[in-house]
């Protein structure tokens, strides 16, 4: 009965989807206004604050895209922020992994209910063995409690050293049966797909996701991340301003869960691709497959700031599944030292947005939350 009403719960995007890729609709003439006004707000918004820099990019597949930039890359001697500085995506970097998990699946190269013990000797004699599946590994339904050994990516261990240590923890309950946040855990897709396909990770998402879509901004890890001086660096509060930090390297050990960089240009494409516009990249079957809802997570539905109008919430593989005012939403967010992002795609209205900020400001929830009641209430012609 579950699988059932999660199949029913995605179909109608997937038919929506398939129908906004097939058939050319007139552009809205309305929608450059409706979008401006939204970047003026998010602006004031920004600098009332004192937020150092800050990208948007909101798509519509019958529409231009709206790239908006603000403020500076550091807050002494910064260059301005533009459509191709890099910012990092931090925890948005698992909606990659994601889609990429769920197109080698469609490809043939890699099982989602294939045991993870199948692919990663270690996970062999442990109480894992058996039940525990890759699609758990992508939708937090490991069984770990949540954020398990996070702390220990803040420290010097290794990646491999942290994930020995994870096999001795005791799960809280059988993989499917409970949600469980991960960054460690969800970062073995990388083992995974070494496994399963010989070719890394990085490589995978280099050639079959960058590459094509011609995200050249994009990249995976530290190095990358200041291959030049284009790139945003994060920022903490302090007593009366915002302090430039320096970029630590600590959460690029789990690339898959939180290791992406990207610009507001990069971020564009990533929307139109999440609304089918590259079924080249990624097809239509795959686009269903990671956002089938895998895991409930009943704990969403209490945001402060969505509970009025969250009905429904799930997790799919690297993306959040959410019911929002009768909405279909695909979304997810990123916080690391320093960064914050918000991704947010609407199949049903082909529309994508993107919001990612190089400080640690809780204004970005307010700002995501505003824009999906203005483009409803825009949509729909009233209030929600």
């Amino acid at each position: 009965m579950k699988y059932l009403k999660s199949l029913l719960y995605s179909l109608p995007a997937l038919c929506l989807l398939f129908s906004s890729v097939s058939f050319a609709a007139k552009a809205d003439p309305d929608w450059d206004a409706f979008v401006k006004k939204y970047g003026r707000y998010a602006q004031k918004k920004l600098k009332n604050k004192g937020i150092p820099g800050a990208a948007l990019s909101i798509v519509s597949t019958n529409n231009s895209d709206y790239i908006h930039t603000m403020g500076v890359t550091k807050t002494r001697n910064g260059q301005k922020v533009n459509k191709h500085t890099r910012f990092r995506l931090a925890s948005v970097s698992k909606t990659f992994a994601g889609s990429l998990s769920a197109k080698l699946a469609n490809e043939g190269l890699l099982k989602l209910d294939k045991a993870v013990s199948d692919y990663i000797t270690e996970f062999k004699g442990t109480v894992y063995q058996d039940d525990l599946k890759v699609f758990h590994l992508l939708s937090h339904a490991s069984g770990l409690v949540p954020n398990a050994y996070d702390n220990l990516i803040e420290s010097r261990m290794d990646y491999p050293s942290i994930v020995e240590k994870l096999l001795s923890v005791k799960p809280i309950c059988k993989p499917g049966e409970c949600y469980g946040y991960q960054n460690v855990m969800f970062s073995l897709i990388g083992n995974v797909i070494l496994q399963s396909s010989g070719k890394s990770y990085a490589q995978w998402l280099r050639e079959t996701i960058f590459a094509p879509l011609k995200m050249s901004d994009a990249s995976l890890g530290f190095e990358s991340m200041v291959q030049d001086e284009n790139y945003a660096l994060p920022h903490v509060r302090g007593t009366k301003r915002w302090y430039s930090a320096k970029l630590k390297k600590n959460y690029y050990k789990v690339g898959p869960a939180a290791g992406v960089n990207a610009s507001a240009s990069d971020m564009a494409i990533w929307l139109k691709a999440q609304l089918g516009q590259y079924p080249d990249v990624l097809s239509l079957d795959t686009l269903a497959k990671q956002t089938r809802p895998y895991t409930h997570t009943k704990k969403e539905m209490h945001r402060r700031v969505w509970k009025k109008h969250l009905n429904e919430a799930y997790y799919g593989l690297g993306w959040r599944v959410y019911n929002y005012a009768d909405e279909t939403l695909y979304y997810h967010s990123g916080w690391v030292q320093g960064y914050r992002s918000d991704v947010v795609v609407f199949p049903h209205l082909n529309v994508g947005f993107s919001l990612i900020v190089n400080a640690e400001t809780g204004v970005i929830n307010e700002l995501t939350t505003e824009f999906i009641d203005r483009l409803l209430e825009y949509k729909r012609g009233k209030k929600i």
